[in-house]
């Protein structure tokens, strides 16, 4: 494809992406990056509700809130919203079916999407730019649309917008706790990145009786999530607070930027905290932490990748096609707890 035109100052940039929290927060660095360079530039970011309750005040962008289309009827009303809208450029930056029919709604002559390696189900077909392929972090790849718009670096920075209300609240209620504070989000929305149960429930013992600390449970409102931190809370319930289901997505935010330490496995949380600063134990062994880890931050992650695709693949990393993940249900039981405890122990003996 060429290469793009000269830009103006003042474009009318959107984004697009819509996705899990934590795909919504590595996509925000590369929307404060793309404020930065582009400070005349009117953004635009399409997204869903749940993204903007996180996301609403994010500073120099405007959000077009829509739900995720499922029916022939969304699409039509979507393509309604937008019929007279113009654009000079759109960052195409999910790739699956469903938003990839919303791309010709939007009128741009610059539609810049992925390569053609990470252009899932077809987007190229609705893109007249993409980005160069790198074998790189996720947030990296949301930083190449900056860079290939704007010809210049993009650093990710997080600017998510958590006000006084929401980290009065986290206050409030970690002040109940013993300090240092420790969040535990047990659980992802795919069964084979989770850890073992009884596994988490020894780490918050060991954690408990080592450093006194306060454990804060976070998930969400499914069965299964409220099941298992409700079981978690049992083992040591004098130190532990369950808000599993019961936070917003500021809330969250709020919370992890005060906690001394997350534990999770590759869920969104782990981007929340990475966004406002805080160490994370990172659980890996389906994924690479390099590719889906907090950004820049992995030296506290547990990463057991490269023996799980010796083990069930048979293959060394370096032999894989990118992005392969580790589809087997025994995965994450290569992730010990005491591996959890040596990270842990370098973030916690400093509080001790």
């Amino acid at each position: 494809m060429s290469a793009l035109p000269p830009l103006r100052p003042d474009l009318h940039i959107a984004v697009v992406r819509f996705s899990a929290l934590g795909d919504i927060v590595m996509a925000a660095a590369a929307v404060s990056a793309l404020r930065a360079q582009f400070p005349d530039a009117r953004i635009t970011w399409i997204t869903s509700p749940l993204a903007h309750a996180l996301l609403e005040g994010l500073a120099g962008v405007d959000f077009e809130v829509v739900k995720k289309p499922q029916s022939l009827a969304d699409y039509r009303a979507l393509y309604r919203t937008f019929r007279h809208r113009h654009f000079d450029a759109v960052l195409a930056m999910q790739a699956n079916i469903r938003i990839n029919l919303l791309y010709p709604a939007l009128r741009a002559p610059i539609k810049l999407g992925f390569d053609r390696t990470r252009a899932r189900e077809g987007q190229w077909l609705f893109c007249n730019r993409n980005i160069p392929f790198r074998d790189e972090h996720l947030v990296d790849s949301f930083l190449s649309f900056v860079e290939t718009l704007s010809g210049a670096p993009a650093t990710a920075t997080w600017n998510l917008p958590i006000g006084e209300r929401d980290l009065a609240w986290a206050r409030e209620r970690l002040q109940t706790l013993p300090r240092p504070w420790v969040a535990v989000h047990p659980r992802t929305s795919k069964i084979e990145r989770n850890w073992l149960p009884e596994r988490y429930a020894q780490m918050v013992s060991e954690s408990v009786a080592r450093w006194r600390c306060g454990i804060v449970l976070t998930g969400g409102n499914t069965e299964a999530e409220q099941q298992q931190c409700a079981q978690l809370a049992q083992v040591a319930p004098a130190q532990t607070l369950n808000l599993c289901g019961k936070t917003t997505p500021k809330q969250l935010a709020a919370l992890l930027s005060l906690v001394d330490a997350l534990v999770a496995p590759d869920t969104g949380a782990v981007h929340i905290a990475r966004a406002m600063n805080t160490p994370v134990v990172g659980l890996y062994a389906v994924a690479p932490a390099t590719l889906a880890g907090p950004y820049q931050r992995s030296e506290y992650c547990v990463d057991r990748y490269s023996q799980a695709t010796q083990r069930f693949l048979g293959k060394t990393p370096e032999q894989l096609r990118w992005n392969t993940r580790v589809h087997h249900p025994d995965a994450m039981e290569l992730i010990e707890v005491a591996d959890v405890m040596q990270q842990l122990e370098k973030i916690l003996e400093p509080h001790a």
